[in-house]
């Protein structure tokens, strides 16, 4: 059974409430249309997103609200993961965000066991994870898909790259990536599926983008494997032409030491690297400085609407954009779906510009 993420509130007689988040993505603000309408005239009328992460954990997004979201009493620029009791402020509306693990079965010997009547609406019990059968399956390429996105030129629109992207398409498994690995983590099967997805795109898309750089994503809990470093010495043994950009995931991004012993390790098999939702939470300055990466993707909270932004906004993104350049390495804008956006983004200098404007993921089998 998965585990039930929940938001608390104190009101003014010091009494608890809660708000379960009974699904994803989770809409707060002022507005009664939003799943958690609260109204208090610090809220904008969108206020802030929750979505699932493919860490497993809850990605608050700021939704360019008038009064600001903070976790622990700081301010974010954008989105950031959320962990277990972490202290949420939308304006001046204070929550904690807490989870309810799945309740263990005590045991009854049967002698002592009883038939008893039970209310209507009883909540029945999760312990088999439904389509465990078919998702094994996918892990062993039945039914494994995938897609790729074009990586456009600021300037140009021309394309620059592909990101290569994991989809299902068993009739009997969500397509969406995110519910995968949500399925794959009730499993501890995350870094299985990682690799299914990687191994898919290479085999089936990459021949087909000859001479374009291939960007592939890792889970976290393969990073720093050596398994995960052995397979790309293996790719790049058999495909020694391959440009292959290995997104680092954000929540991977935590020890410098371990990061400049990666990249000198991808330096020495011909593989470049790019951080994933740079600007999520932390900024990641220290190991961006001790370890720059090749490409640096904002995170989408930062650039999302950023034509409507605050002056304040601009230049925390701006800065960030100046910084990731003087260090050597390519800002890449993602999540851009209308050009007032990537006018705001070449106009900070961003280099690369990927989303729905300039294009649509492309199912393999129309590549």
């Amino acid at each position: 059974m998965e585990r039930q993420w929940f938001l608390e509130s104190i009101s003014a007689d010091g009494s608890h409430v809660t708000y379960n988040i009974t699904h994803l993505p989770f809409r707060i603000g002022r507005d009664p249309e939003n799943d958690l309408a609260v109204a208090t005239l610090g809220l904008s009328r969108h206020h802030a997103l929750l979505t699932p992460d493919i860490s497993g954990r809850i990605r608050l997004t700021d939704l360019n609200s008038t009064n600001g979201s903070f976790v622990s009493r700081r301010r974010i620029e954008g989105s950031c993961l959320l962990d277990e009791n972490d202290i949420v402020h939308f304006g001046t509306a204070e929550f904690r965000l807490r989870v309810r693990q799945p309740e263990q079965m005590r045991i009854v010997p049967a002698n002592e066991m009883r038939t008893m009547l039970v209310p209507n609406g009883m909540n029945l019990s999760e312990y088999f994870v439904p389509n465990e059968a078919e998702f094994l399956d996918l892990l062993q390429g039945q039914g494994m898909s995938g897609a790729a996105q074009p990586i456009v030129h600021a300037q140009t629109s021309e394309i620059f790259a592909y990101e290569l992207l994991g989809r299902a398409n068993h009739p009997l498994l969500p397509i969406s990536p995110i519910r995968l690995f949500e399925l794959a983590n009730a499993l501890d099967r995350e870094v299985e599926l990682s690799v299914a997805f990687r191994k898919f795109g290479i085999a089936s898309i990459a021949p087909r983008l000859k001479g374009f750089p291939l960007f592939a994503n890792t889970h976290p809990k393969e990073t720093f494997s050596e398994d995960f470093f052995t397979s790309l010495v293996k790719l790049r043994t058999q495909m020694p032409d391959l440009d292959l950009v290995i997104e680092i995931h954000e929540t991977a991004v935590t020890e410098s030491t371990r990061l400049i012993e990666l990249a000198t390790r991808f330096r020495d098999i011909g593989v470049r690297f790019a951080y994933d939702d740079f600007g999520a939470g932390q900024a990641r300055l220290n190991e961006l400085g001790e370890a720059p990466a090749h490409f640096v993707k904002f995170d989408m909270g930062l650039v999302h609407d950023i034509h409507l932004a605050s002056p304040r906004k601009h230049r925390v993104v701006s800065d960030l954009v100046k910084l990731v350049l003087d260090l050597g390495s390519v800002p890449l804008a993602e999540g851009i779906e209308m050009e007032a956006e990537a006018q705001i983004c070449r106009d900070m200098g961003f280099q690369l510009i990927q989303g729905f404007l300039t294009g649509r993921p492309i199912p393999a089998d129309q590549l």
